[in-house]
């Protein structure tokens, strides 16, 4: 089975919202993603793109019901996905790829997953 993803995300608006919660930070994104962003100009730009990517994960996986934090995008090129807790026992087994981008005001994900497990059907 395979899914896909995708979100967009206007960068303000996560701005705001990490402004407003400095602890929200923490509990969506891991410290080498707030590392990775911090070190760069913008980096509310590059957290957005992380939070699309989880978004898109998340939609292609089928999923609901856990933290965003247990989907991590691991930097470099092309940047990784590592999966840990409920999410990691849901994509299983999975090839899990994203796509990350964004402009001034805007960011956005698409995520792939191939060999997804069927659902279980009771």
């Amino acid at each position: 089975m395979a899914g896909v993803g995708i979100d967009l995300l206007e960068i303000d608006r996560l701005e705001r919202a990490l402004a407003r919660h400095p602890r929200l930070a923490e509990r969506i994104f891991s410290e080498a993603e707030r590392d990775y962003a911090a070190a760069r100009a913008r980096p509310g730009r590059h957290l957005a793109a992380r939070f699309a990517a989880k978004e898109a994960v998340v939609k292609a996986l089928g999923l609901s019901g856990f933290g965003l934090g247990e989907v991590e995008v691991v930097a470099g090129e092309p940047p990784t996905v590592r999966l840990s807790g409920r999410a990691a026992e849901a994509g299983g087994d999975s090839a899990v790829r994203i796509s990350l981008t964004h402009s001034k005001d805007f960011a956005a994900a698409v995520a792939t997953v191939e060999g997804r497990p069927e659902p279980v059907l009771d």
